[in-house]
């Protein structure tokens, strides 16, 4: 249990990462911040960047060529240009690029932008050589420094993989060598048998010991405590996994700008990060109190089904990539929810089959599987059916499901007039900003549409007209300077857009 043995320390891997130094300059730090600030990559690789050497004042053409011999994996970045060239009439960049063919490195490459036609002819060329299928090198192309790292860290865990040291272990199933039965929190245990016992009827009872409970539910191993045991029971677990939190952010609007109107980060123990996410949503939404016919009695239902909310963040939270160092995100804007969190779905599912009867698979298994005993979560893949069904009964569209760039987001809309309700009715720019407008102004007038849209008079009637026919907006007052607009929540026949 002590053991400070563990195979994920047994080497580290040298990582050359090449690029014109003055035009890549940013793309090449965020790689090496990347790989240094990942709580799996900093474990297996070492980044040599050639400015921190050159620092130093060795021998630069030199340096840079011993560090591609000494180099497991090669990243190639290319941009526009070419860069300086010496006395051969090469530059650094290609330079390196034929050391690491020359050396049967593990060549990557990645390619900014898709306009090859404004680089420089050398770097077109070097383009073209790397396209050739015959030439078997891995290139994708990024546009902006997040695409790039995701494209980076998806390309390392690939050669891990490759290599046998990730990918047959899910990360909540790894073992945390540093860890002790000191760092698990006693009382939680406590109240997870007491949670489980009631809800799931869990044969252990609270008298049981945390080593007990632990090995019981397969998270204490012989060579130590899992990852599992840390996020789910730990005292502190971000002292072992810093990417362990849930941002919360609530916009004042519709779009993600500054200033926030309130933002959070919780960490602590897993069950305590969603009860807290939780918690904050239902504090920035509509919870209206509603009479009950017949009596003094009142309810609260939240304007989001309560499941609905809390679905998607555990989903978040258990099926999230803990090798990512992102955070999970849960944001509130004046008109949706989403929830955020890195890493994609299993193999064995797409977007369209969560809309579907499906098994689970979840990316960490033991995660899941205690929070499904402390009913935190569906077990049989039901959760996203049962998602769209109380929203559905709830009278809001579907949630949406979109898995893009290395992240996994579900929107759930806190009105029907969502962007792709929106683009189903057809509306034009002007109509589509003064929809905006009145979500967060609460109302518009005839002279407010016409400044912010810039269209006259005319044009500004017959678009409020034809919003008001489409049942977007309801009209308050019948002429003049007392007429304003606002979204008309009261729909028929909407339900489940």
């Amino acid at each position: 249990m002590n053991s400070k043995k563990n195979l994920k320390y047994f080497m580290k891997y040298n990582l050359f990462v090449s690029g014109v130094q003055e035009e890549l300059e940013i793309e090449r730090r965020a790689v090496k911040n990347l790989v240094i600030e990942n709580p799996l990559l900093k474990d297996y690789f070492k980044v040599f960047l050639f400015e921190d050497l050159h620092a130093k004042g060795k021998s630069s053409k030199k340096a840079y060529v011993d560090e591609v011999r000494k180099s497991n994996v090669y990243v190639s970045i290319l941009g526009n240009e070419y860069g300086n060239i010496d006395e051969d009439m090469i530059s650094a960049t290609e330079r390196e690029f034929r050391e690491a063919q020359k050396g049967n490195k593990e060549i990557l490459v990645f390619i900014k932008g898709r306009d090859d036609e404004i680089r420089d002819a050398q770097v077109r060329k070097l383009i073209e050589e790397i396209k050739n299928p015959e030439s078997e090198y891995t290139y994708k192309r990024f546009n902006d420094l997040q695409d790039l790292k995701n494209h980076i860290h998806e390309s390392l865990l690939d050669f891990l993989r490759d290599k046998g040291i990730v990918g047959r272990t899910a990360f909540d199933k790894t073992i945390e060598a540093d860890a002790t039965l000191k760092d698990i929190d006693e009382s939680k245990i406590k109240w997870f048998l007491e949670t489980a016992r009631k809800k799931r009827d869990y044969p252990l009872d609270v008298t049981t010991s945390v080593r007990d409970t632990l090995i019981h539910l397969d998270i204490l191993r012989e060579s130590g405590l899992c990852n599992a045991a840390i996020l789910l029971f730990g005292k502190k677990p971000k002292k072992f996994h810093t990417q362990s939190e849930i941002k919360c952010i609530k916009f004042s609007g519709i779009e993600v700008e500054k200033p926030f109107t309130s933002y959070h980060i919780y960490d602590g123990n897993l069950f305590e990060q969603i009860d807290k996410a939780y918690s904050f949503v239902l504090d920035n939404i509509n919870i209206p109190v509603i009479q009950q016919t017949g009596t003094v009695q009142v309810s609260r239902p939240p304007e989001i089904p309560g499941f609905v909310i809390q679905e998607a963040i555990v989903n978040a939270v258990a099926h999230r990539d803990y090798n990512s160092n992102g955070a999970v995100q849960v944001m509130v804007f004046l008109d949706r929810v989403e929830i955020w969190n890195p890493g994609n779905l299993p193999s064995q599912l797409t977007v369209k089959s969560l809309k579907e009867p499906h098994a689970s698979y979840p990316n960490n298994p033991l995660l899941a599987e205690v929070l499904y005993l402390a009913d935190y979560i569906q077990k049989a893949g039901s959760g996203t059916l049962e998602m769209i069904a109380q929203c559905r009964n709830k009278g809001l569209p579907d949630p949406e499901f979109i898995e893009e760039r290395g992240e996994f987001r579900i929107i759930i809309a806190r009105d029907i007039f969502t962007k792709s309700m929106l683009e189903h009715l057809e509306l034009n720019d002007r109509e589509k900003k003064a929809v905006k407008y009145v979500k967060e102004s609460g109302s518009i007038t005839n002279k407010e549409y016409q400044k912010i849209t810039g269209a006259s008079k005319p044009t500004s009637s017959r678009d409020l007209r034809e919003l008001t026919e489409k049942r977007i907006l309801e009209k308050l007052g019948v002429t003049g300077k007392g007429t304003v607009y606002k979204l008309n929540v009261v729909l028929k026949g909407l339900k489940g857009s």
